[in-house]
């Protein structure tokens, strides 16, 4: 795999979680090639989920609990 240049900075508060990640384009299509965002499999499932979305089958959760019911 070729090296990428990745920025990464924090947010400007101490308590806050949130990081601003910054990396050039081709270099993000690179990995996402790497990681088979691009492969046939993986398209054809996110046409999946996504009709699945639109036909109700999927279901929101606000906590794994609610899996139980």
């Amino acid at each position: 795999m070729a090296p990428l240049d990745i920025t990464i900075k924090k947010s400007g508060s101490n308590h806050s979680r949130k990081i601003l990640v910054e990396m050039d384009a081709d270099k993000l299509e690179k990995l996402a090639a790497n990681f088979g965002f691009f492969s046939p499999e993986f398209l054809k499932s996110i046409e999946r989920a996504e009709r699945d979305y639109r036909t109700g089958k999927i279901k929101k959760i606000k906590s794994l609990k609610d899996l139980r019911e």
